[in-house]
């Protein structure tokens, strides 16, 4: 890659204005360092351009010059691909600025978007029309839609509504010689050839620039019922699922589970926080059913659920929350849960996916495994077991110095991993590939899909300027 000039810099300034390119270290520091200070990086500078037009320009000077480009979202990313390296060599192109909503169909069901749109206004730009824009995950008060989809996100309603890649129609992406594929349709059936839209969904940047989006939309349920379950084991956790899918069927909408060190976490250290059950259980479910019509069928059937699920003791304890408020104040405790972590000191992450048949089997091994490797360490396995996503961390032993205890991430991120691979799961369910998992995954992929990746990545952007160093 280029080293830049001043004279460069101010060619790519003029581009944006002085008032969007930013210089200053104290200034660019914010878009420097990831969320969890995993990774921090240096830039020459960071460019906050207001129109696709002008991601297309900088994108034409960065690939005749050379120059690296790291796009950049709302900066919530977990695996460092939205971070520069640290040779400051690179510049960090933001889309905070092109944040509109252009337009919202109601009757086709479908919004477009800028990629700088933060995810709850998209939320609610649908409901103030009467639809459901269903992507929710915990950061969705600043991640933007672009980092949504360049990291293909899941979150909690992934179980009834599929992933980011399952909510679109249509893109707008700048590609690395600065053409701008003009892709904003809004049909639902389009068989004219390869689906282009899905090689930049999950890309993480490497391939194209998201610029813009539609954006399906869904119907607005009508009613909610949600419930907080307490259970004796990860395999009780099973057996309820599978009486849940059978009994409720597609208002089966959630399905959460939370073991019961991450609950006492969350009381210790969240604000307004309470227990919803008056007894203590080693595990427990988030459970919601939503309905189009309001005919009281979901609450219908979750109280006849959670009967039948009580009778056989599946599970031993439940609530069904009594207003939105209450439910609400469910939700918040899963909300919480990758917050409070980090206030019990170091935490290895893993966000894996393995088949939902075997998630009990994956937890139970791998807490015997990292037992054994790091004696007093504390797992927090959580996550949406409805698409067998378990976000399977692990606090430090009480005890234990952090530093002593994060050094040994690699090896016990590897042990975990190895587990993974043998039930014929993934290293990387929902979070993407980035940095911290580049060099597994070429360990975990076959030399095949390995190659099929890299001539894509060499076909689009055969300088390698686009997020160099990230996936691949």
């Amino acid at each position: 890659m280029t080293t830049l000039s001043n004279e460069l810099l101010d060619q790519f300034t003029a581009i944006v204005g002085d008032a969007n390119a930013v210089r200053d270290p104290g200034e660019m520091a914010a878009y420097l360092v990831e969320l969890r200070h995993l990774y921090t990086g240096k830039a020459s500078l960071v460019l906050r351009p207001g129109s696709t037009i002008e991601v297309s320009q900088i994108l034409t000077l960065a690939n005749e010059t050379g120059t690296a480009v790291v796009p950049q979202g709302g900066n919530t990313g977990l695996v460092g691909g939205q971070i520069p390296f640290d040779g400051g060599d690179e510049i960090v192109i933001s889309l905070s600025r092109m944040n509109a909503i252009h337009s919202i169909d109601p009757e086709g069901n479908t919004m477009t978007v800028d990629a700088g749109v933060i995810l709850d206004q998209a939320q609610t730009a649908a409901d103030q029309v009467g639809r459901l824009f269903p992507l929710s995950l915990a950061s969705e008060g600043s991640c933007q839609i672009g980092g949504n989809l360049s990291t293909n996100a899941g979150g909690t309603a992934m179980l009834a509504y599929g992933n980011a890649r399952d909510m679109v129609l249509g893109l707008e992406v700048v590609l690395a010689d600065g053409r701008i594929w003009e892709g904003l349709r809004t049909l639902r059936k389009d068989n004219t050839g390869y689906d282009l839209k899905d090689l930049f969904i999950g890309a993480e940047g490497t391939l194209g620039i998201i610029t813009g989006a539609v954006l399906k939309l869904f119907p607005k349920p009508e009613e909610r019922s949600t419930a907080f379950t307490g259970l004796k084991s990860v395999e009780d956790a099973a057996r309820f699922f599978g009486l849940a899918r059978q009994a409720a069927g597609g208002f089966l909408t959630a399905f959460e589970l939370i073991p019961r060190f991450g609950i006492e976490m969350v009381l210790k250290h969240g604000s307004q926080v309470r227990h919803p059950l008056s007894e203590e259980y080693e595990w427990y479910v988030l459970i919601e059913l939503m309905g189009l019509e309001a005919t009281g069928a979901t609450s219908t059937t979750l109280e006849n659920l959670l009967e039948e699920s009580l009778e056989e003791e599946t599970i031993l304890d439940a609530v069904i929350a009594s207003s939105i408020a209450q439910s609400n104040e469910i939700w918040r405790l899963r909300g919480l849960m990758s917050e409070v972590q980090s206030l019990e000191g170091g935490s290895i992450k893993h966000d894996v996916s393995v088949p939902i048949a075997r998630i009990p089997e994956f937890i139970n091994r791998a807490n015997d495994l990292v037992e054994v490797m790091v004696p007093g360490s504390r797992p927090v396995p959580f996550g949406h077991y409805g698409d067998g996503n378990i976000h399977y961390n692990v606090s430090q032993p009480v005890e234990m110095d952090r530093a002593i205890f994060m050094a040994q991430w690699d090896t016990v991120c590897a042990g975990v991993h190895e587990i993974v691979l043998d039930l014929k799961g993934s290293i990387s369910a929902e979070h993407g590939i980035g940095r911290m998992k580049r060099e597994t995954l070429a360990k975990v992929k076959s030399e095949v899909e390995l190659d099929m990746m890299r001539q894509i990545k060499s076909l689009f952007d055969p300088n390698g300027i686009l997020n160099p160093g990230k996936v691949l």
